[in-house]
């Protein structure tokens, strides 16, 4: 189930009510009028199922200029009229994209912060001492840390409904979140390297760590399961889903070894590391977009009159 808390002007919170009453899954509703102080208005609560968010949404967004709309996920609910309203809503909540939620949420994720450079830095720096050291469970741990798929799931939802800015935009993030991560990978080897503490030697990989050099067609297919995978978990509320999608990809750990070689002089290794990484942002990207494509068209929901 989820809360809205709705602020609505006077003369507008009966025509606001009935809406509510109309749309399947919607329940609890509660007028209090005149309680809203900025801005004025009536507040008006309900909860609805997660199936019948975006009828709800879509047919009252002009509240948006005129009011005030907040949401909140509801843990749990003890009610039973919010199970006859869960029942009352075609689908199955898992199968539910709210459509404004996950806007909001892309566009969030899509632009340059310090804690996403930061996170990024130290994922890639995780990885190629995971590269040096022959660790899989430091380039795991890497590939954990790394935050990138919020700004590759901006240019999926970008591409799927026209918004060039937020794919440049988020496209742009990608480039420099990776930029800053490979330099400050590099500066660090270079003065380990400098130090006498790596040498080339150290980057001669064992197999079970070759792959992130060596990208070939199951690199691609991975990407491909991981953007599914990834598009899934967000649209769907599944956190845990998105850790396993930042363990079956190699964008970080192809970083990781870019920075090293690049730092140790070995470009031969370079190559490989630059089309692993961009194979698999691009997998992921193809992927990711067709699957919103996929739910938009023919997911089992309400939301038929969402706008976004």
């Amino acid at each position: 189930m989820l809360h809205l808390r709705l602020i609505s002007p006077p003369s507008h919170a009966e025509e606001v009510t009935a809406v509510l009453e109309d749309c399947p899954g919607v329940t609890n509703i509660v007028v209090l009028a005149g309680a809203a102080r900025l801005p004025s208005g009536d507040v008006i609560l309900c909860d609805t199922a997660r199936e019948g968010a975006n009828e709800v949404l879509g047919r009252l967004k002009w509240l948006e200029e005129e009011g005030s709309i907040a949401i909140e996920h509801v843990d749990l609910s003890l009610s039973k009229t919010a199970d006859e309203a869960v029942e009352e809503a075609p689908g199955e909540p898992d199968d539910a994209v709210i459509w404004e939620e996950f806007a909001h949420r892309v566009q969030g994720e899509s632009g340059v912060t310090w804690a996403f450079l930061v996170f990024l830095a130290i994922a890639t720096q995780l990885a190629g001492i995971g590269v040096l050291q022959d660790s899989l469970i430091l380039i795991i741990g890497g590939m954990v840390l790394s935050p990138e798929f919020g700004p590759v799931a901006a240019v999926c939802f970008g591409l799927l409904r026209g918004r060039w800015r937020l794919v440049v935009h988020a496209l742009r993030t990608l480039f420099t979140g990776f930029a800053v991560a490979i330099a400050v990978t590099f500066a660090c080897a270079l003065v380990s390297h400098w130090l006498g503490w790596i040498g080339p030697g150290d980057l001669a990989t064992g197999e079970e760590v070759r792959f992130i050099v060596t990208p070939d067609r199951w690199s691609f297919i991975v990407a491909l399961l991981a953007g599914v995978a990834g598009v899934l978990s967000i649209t769907a509320g599944k956190s845990t889903a998105l850790i396993g999608v930042f363990i079956s990809v190699t964008t970080v750990p192809a970083a990781g070894y870019l920075a090293v070689a690049l730092a140790l002089g070995q470009w031969s290794q370079v190559a490989g590391s630059v089309s692993q990484l961009s194979m698999n942002v691009a997998g992921m990207i193809v992927a990711g977009t067709v699957t919103l494509a996929v739910q938009r068209k023919f997911w089992p929901q309400v939301g038929r009159r969402s706008s976004v």
